[in-house]
């Protein structure tokens, strides 16, 4: 076996370029040893085992490489293109709704009492018979009565409900429920003609909100006049009644409101504009009192107020109340928002 090219015979060591000799750059041609033409596998596979590779097969290909790709025992897997995605599921479009037998059809949001309004028949008169089922939208719950919305007519009722003692009022404003009216509704107060006597306590079907909430208290709004509830000052004599004047009345101040407590006596009381008249009137929403204990205040107006109640002032529920030592009083039922 001939020998390899020593570097004094001009070649590069490691199989490098070789140097340049006096007579200039002329390459010399490695020899069988280095894997030229004519080399012997053994030869080549006894070099490339020397510096820890394995011999190129007849291919050009390393024989581990060729072992990987050939070995029936190590089958390659299939490997993805570059640049493309895996194959998933495919995913619903963006801003797509889910189709409807995904969700229950029919089933409106826990809590909520959209249905009972498609189910509720259109009335031009509220019926205040005997045994009638009323469904009511309240605004605020007392314990002399529950003023609220029929839904059926779209009109302002008082429904005298009997609490017991150790169950007082628990509804909310905007709830709605279902109330049967009493063999005898008693409608003869000409203080109070909106008011009808209920038998038992009222059933909680749901709670309305936002849109439909507007929808029925705007008509209901009481156009600005001289005097709130159709009488100067903050009370009159029960025997002045006839039954001819309102005696609840959906009241959206021009200005305010204001909310303090007097001095004294701490009673919560609100200040409001309507109209030109400058209103002063005793509050009974307990939100309201919650809302000045909770601001640690005596007085809130404007962002502080919104800011305690949780909600901007739109409405005032405003009412007359039971005779009292012979007097029928205005008072501020409720605080409520716009919807």
């Amino acid at each position: 076996m001939s020998r390899g090219p020593t570097p004094a015979d001009g070649a590069g060591t490691d199989g490098g370029a070789p140097e340049h000799g006096p007579s200039g750059p002329e390459l010399s041609r490695p020899t069988a040893p280095h894997g030229g033409p004519g080399a012997s596998d053994d030869a080549v596979g006894r070099e490339g085992s020397s510096r820890g590779q394995l011999p190129p097969d007849r291919g050009g290909r390393s024989l581990a490489e060729a072992g990987r790709q050939e070995d029936p025992r190590e089958p390659e897997e299939p490997r993805q293109a570059k640049g493309s995605r895996r194959s998933e599921a495919p995913r619903q479009a963006k801003g797509s709704r889910r189709s409807k037998g995904s969700r229950s059809s029919g089933t409106p949001r826990s809590g909520t009492a959209r249905d009972v309004l498609r189910t509720i028949t259109p009335r031009a008169r509220i019926d205040v018979s005997g045994g009638t089922t009323l469904s009511v939208l309240v605004l605020s719950c007392h314990p002399e009565d529950t003023t609220g919305v029929d839904l059926a007519s779209g009109t302002l009722v008082r429904a005298r409900v009997a609490w017991p003692e150790e169950h007082g009022p628990d509804l909310a404003p905007f709830d709605v429920v279902a109330a049967v009216l009493s063999e005898e509704p008693e409608r003869d107060d000409l203080a109070q003609p909106e008011a009808v006597t209920v038998d038992g306590l009222p059933r909680h079907l749901g709670t309305l909100h936002g849109r439909q909430v507007r929808r029925l208290l705007r008509p209901l709004a009481a156009p600005v006049e001289e005097h709130i509830l159709g009488f100067p000052g903050a009370s009159a004599p029960y025997w002045e009644f006839r039954g001819f004047r309102p005696s609840l009345a959906l009241v959206v101040p021009t200005t305010g409101p204001v909310l303090f407590r007097r001095d004294g006596d701490r009673a919560v009381w609100i200040r409001f504009g309507w109209g030109r008249s400058d209103n002063w009137l005793p509050v009974e929403d307990p939100r309201a009192e919650r809302a000045l204990d909770a601001a640690r205040r005596d007085r809130l107006s404007g962002k502080d107020l919104s800011s305690a109640l949780g909600f901007k002032p739109h409405y005032l529920v405003a009412s007359v109340s039971t005779p009292r030592d012979g007097h029928c009083y205005k008072t501020v039922r409720a605080v409520l928002p716009k919807g």
